[in-house]
């Protein structure tokens, strides 16, 4: 009999079968703290990050908007508050426990009339084609197990014209300071994880996820093979992070 093919659960290897279950556990396990662990573990500059992918999403009223990997809303709700009441965010998310977080959240700040959710896989979106103007996935996308898949249905639901926005970790290349960072990933934060949210294994996680996930030419690379055109990327905070872009035509 055949072995089931493997890939990366952060520095692990593990069935193909068992990831998306293996990372849902994971965020079922973070989601209470996970805006406050965010503000924690970037000192403050996720929000930094996430306004400027949001500025280059080049958002207008009346835009239809699908929010992959959405998780609590943060990224959502700055695009709500874009597209107007014409507008819609569609909130989606393999995970049950953040997806219902983001709805709290919405509900919480009155954002009820131009916002739906949906439970789904990125591979796999219950979504029809050629139906949004933007598909943004913020800090997602290293958590996936197939990312070609995924990048290739996000290309399916974009009109023509239409963008992705890949906003994730990626790799540093101010190349002095890998020694602090790897420092901070795999020593500081994992503290911290277990300190705040009581869990320390899922915040190793989190750190290992980041170095396995595509560097920046590797993923722009993926995004031309999924079918985008004029992909390009932004480098912040020394590359800690990276702003992925891709068009229809």
């Amino acid at each position: 009999m055949a072995e089931e093919p493997t890939t990366h659960f952060g520095y692990q290897q593990v069935p193909v079968g068992e990831k998306a279950a293996r990372v849902g556990q994971v965020f079922r396990s973070v989601a209470g703290k996970y805006d406050l662990m965010n503000d924690l573990m970037s000192l403050g500059l996720h929000r930094l990050w996430k306004d400027q992918a949001i500025r280059q999403l080049n958002l207008r009223p009346g835009m239809r908007v699908l929010d992959l990997a959405s998780g609590t809303g943060d990224l959502a709700e700055k695009m709500l508050r874009r597209v107007g009441e014409g507008g819609q965010v569609v909130m989606s998310d393999i995970n049950e426990a953040m997806l219902d977080q983001g709805r709290r959240r919405m509900i919480d700040r009155g954002r009820v009339g131009n916002v739906e959710y949906v439970l789904a896989n990125a591979e796999d979106l219950p979504l029809p084609s050629a139906h949004f103007d933007r598909v943004t996935i913020g800090f997602g996308l290293r958590n996936v197990t197939d990312k070609l898949k995924a990048l290739k249905e996000m290309r399916r639901v974009l009109k023509p014209g239409g963008m992705a926005l890949v906003l994730e970790f990626s790799q540093l290349y101010a190349k002095p300071l890998q020694p602090v960072y790897d420092l901070y990933s795999f020593q500081i934060l994992p503290r911290l994880g277990q300190l705040i949210a009581s869990d320390a294994e899922s915040y190793r996680y989190l750190a290992e996820s980041i170095r396995m996930h595509p560097d920046q030419e590797s993923l722009k690379q993926m995004m031309v093979e999924a079918g985008f055109e004029d992909c390009d990327y932004t480098n912040m905070s020394g590359g800690i992070v990276a702003c992925h872009r891709g068009y229809t035509y």
